[in-house]
C-alpha cells in the first residue's frame, strides 16, 4: 500500500465534517457495550476514542497505516484515559486477525485502498461468525466538480511542467462493485448505497485546510514549494466557479456505506 506522509494535528483541525458523517455511521451501529471493535483507517484517533466510550465492557483496536497518526493518537488518547482503546500500526491489506472482532469499522478510510477486495477477504477472517460490518468512505461521483477544477489546472501553465503526474485516483467506487467483493469474502450485504453530502465550508482558509490535509494524491506530485499557490488556485477556481448564495463554500460529496455481516456456520 502507498503511504503518504499525514500532519495529525492539522488534519484534526480540518476534519470536523469527516467526524460528523462518522458519528453518523457511529449510531447505526447501535452497540450493545460488550462488542471488541476493529476500526481500520483510524487517523488521529477521535472517532475510535467515540466509540471507546460506548463500550462498557467491550473494547476498540484502532489501526492506522500512518506511523504519525498513531503516534499522536497514543500521546493525546492515553491508556489512563481509555482504558478499553489500543492503537496499532498496520496495513488493513495485510490484516492478520483470527475471528476477533464482532464489528469491524471504517470511516473515511477505504478510498485511499484501490483493491477493497483484499480488504473484505481480511475483514472476513479478522470477525467471528455472525460479526458484523460498517464502512463509510468516498463513493463514485465524491467532490466531482472541485476535483475536475484541479485536473483543469494541472494541464494548463505552469502546473503541467511542474507536477509529475497522478500515479493512481481514488477509490472511488459504486455499490455494485463492492457487492461483488463482499460476496467473494463470503460476507452477507445488509446495506450497500451512495448517499450524498454536503461538506460546507465557512472561510476559504477552511477549504483550503481540507485539500492541504487530504489531497494527497494531488500535492505529493507537486514540489513541496509550489503547493500553497495551487491549493490557492483551487480554492479561488472554485469559489469563482461555484458561488453560494449563504455566502458559504458547498462542496458536494458522494459517500459510499457498506453494511455486511459474515454469516454464522
Amino acid at each position: 500500500m502507498i503511504t503518504h506522509t499525514w500532519n495529525p494535528d492539522d488534519y484534526h483541525r480540518h476534519s470536523a465534517a469527516q467526524a460528523h458523517w462518522a458519528h453518523e455511521l457511529i449510531e447505526k451501529l447501535a452497540l450493545a457495550g460488550g462488542e471488541r471493535v476493529l476500526d481500520l483507517g483510524c487517523g488521529e484517533g477521535k472517532v475510535t476514542a467515540e466509540i471507546a466510550a460506548r463500550l462498557s465492557s467491550g473494547s476498540v483496536l484502532g489501526l492506522d497505516l500512518s506511523r504519525d497518526m498513531i503516534a499522536f493518537s497514543r500521546a493525546h488518547l492515553p491508556p489512563e484515559w481509555y482504558p478499553n482503546l489500543r492503537f496499532v500500526e498496520g496495513d488493513m491489506l495485510g490484516l492478520q486477525f483470527n475471528e476477533e472482532f464482532d464489528v469491524v469499522f471504517s470511516s473515511a478510510a477505504l478510498h485511499w485502498v484501490a483493491d477493497h477486495g483484499r480488504v473484505f477477504q481480511g475483514i472476513s477472517r479478522a470477525l467471528r461468525p455472525g460479526g458484523r460490518v460498517f464502512l463509510q468512505m468516498g463513493g463514485r461521483g465524491n467532490a466531482a466538480p472541485i476535483l475536475a477544477l484541479a485536473d483543469e489546472m494541472l494541464a494548463e501553465e505552469p502546473w503541467n511542467e511542474l507536477f509529475n503526474g497522478l500515479s493512481r485516483r481514488y477509490a472511488f467506487y459504486d455499490p455494485e462493485e463492492e457487492r461483488g467483493w463482499l460476496a467473494e469474502a463470503r460476507l452477507a450485504p445488509v446495506r450497500v448505497e451512495l448517499i450524498e453530502k454536503d461538506m460546507a465550508f465557512g472561510q476559504l482558509d477552511d477549504l483550503a485546510g481540507w485539500i492541504r490535509t487530504t489531497w494527497h494524491l494531488y500535492l505529493d506530485r507537486l514540489p513541496e514549494e509550489a503547493r500553497p499557490a495551487f491549493i490557492a488556485g483551487v480554492v479561488s477556481r472554485y469559489v469563482e466557479r461555484y458561488p453560494s448564495a449563504d455566502g458559504r463554500i458547498h462542496v458536494p460529496m458522494v459517500r459510499l456505506e457498506v453494511e455486511a455481516v459474515k454469516p454464522s456456520e
